[in-house]
């Protein structure tokens, strides 16, 4: 298949291969697993992933170097969030040393859909979930762990991705004690309603509340949030409500190296609203600006552009993902 890389945008562009792994009868390791054509699976209507929503996924990329050569960013971070995640829905999970390898052989079966440098990467999908039989409420016996790679376009393109932004009160993404700290398949339908009711209004999507208090941020449907007032950069503090974004772990960390105060914290809307900056992180969108939030009708816009701190630290972080910049954390491997 040809491939026009000028025109990738965030789709499904289905590979030759995925990988599967399936724990053994005991349920609770996983067997040897295996690069396979892409298709479809087969799984049982009882499956507890299906009855019971017992699953999880992930988001990682690879990338193509200017030299030619493929690599992965923070890999290992993504294998020990997955294994944070099946603690809590009582699932067994691969070991780091399985998802990496897992996440290395997907790419390689798959390299040549790697896009070249600058043009886009190559997105992981890892799987875990209940795929064993299941009437009683319970876990389910038998797991399934499967990744699956598609090629996508850059979020961000020349200033031209800055993201509209609206804050409701009227759900809440998360509340204390539940799943909105790991990446839980259950946590992104029930706001699909609202998210697309702003993107009709022409919002890009919707900034969520806290459930207990509706006075504090917390984060976008699929994406951490921070804002920028001065030298202090404030994002949210990992309560439980929250994903532990990679991303925002390592904003964090390249801000800090760069000199910025960083404060982990309850960040009320009132403050978001005098922000200079805000920009939202992730593996889809990486360092994206926000360019306007609008709440309770009243609408706030942002400073985008080259010479804005997200910027600063965009240029920084995809420099090293991509190979462009040397890797003085160390968060990177070249896989080929």
């Amino acid at each position: 298949m040809k491939m026009n890389w000028d025109n990738l945008g965030f789709g499904l562009t289905p590979t030759d291969f995925m990988y599967v792994m399936k724990t053994s009868g005991d349920g609770c390791v996983f067997d040897d697993g295996q690069i396979t054509p892409y298709g479809n699976i087969e799984i049982s209507p009882s499956a507890g992933v299906f009855n019971y929503g017992q699953g999880l996924f992930e988001g990682a990329k690879a990338y193509r170097r200017e030299d030619g050569h493929v690599q992965l960013f923070r890999i290992e971070e993504n294998a020990r969030r997955i294994k944070m995640g099946a603690d809590r829905l009582c699932m067994p999970a691969p070991s780091v040393e399985q998802f990496v390898d897992a996440i290395t052989k997907t790419v390689l079966a798959n390299k040549h859909w790697v896009p070249p440098a600058g043009k886009g990467s190559l997105y992981l999908r890892p799987l875990l979930f209940g795929s064993g039989s299941v009437l009683g409420i319970g876990p389910a016996p038998e797991y399934s762990f499967i990744i699956f790679a598609s090629p996508i376009g850059n979020w961000y393109k020349n200033g031209s991705s800055a993201m509209s932004l609206l804050i409701q009160n009227k759900v809440a993404r998360a509340s204390l004690g539940g799943t909105g700290g790991i990446k839980s398949i259950t946590n992104y339908a029930p706001v699909f309603e609202v998210v697309q009711k702003a993107k009709a209004q022409g919002f890009a999507d919707v900034l969520f509340l806290d459930a207990a208090t509706g006075k504090n941020i917390e984060e976008v449907s699929s994406c951490n949030i921070f804002i920028v007032k001065g030298n202090l950069i404030s994002t949210p503090a990992l309560q439980g409500t929250i994903l532990p974004g990679i991303t925002r772990r390592s904003v964090i960390e390249i801000a800090l190296d760069f000199g910025y105060q960083v404060e982990e914290r309850d960040v009320p809307v009132k403050e978001v609203l005098d922000a200079d900056e805000v920009f939202c992180t992730g593996t889809a969108v990486g360092i994206t600006p926000v360019a306007s939030i609008t709440y309770q009708d009243k609408k706030v816009e942002y400073k985008t552009g080259e010479e804005t701190v997200s910027n600063k630290l965009r240029v920084n972080l995809t420099g090293i993902q991509t190979g462009a910049m040397e890797d003085k954390m160390g968060w990177t491997v070249m896989i080929d």
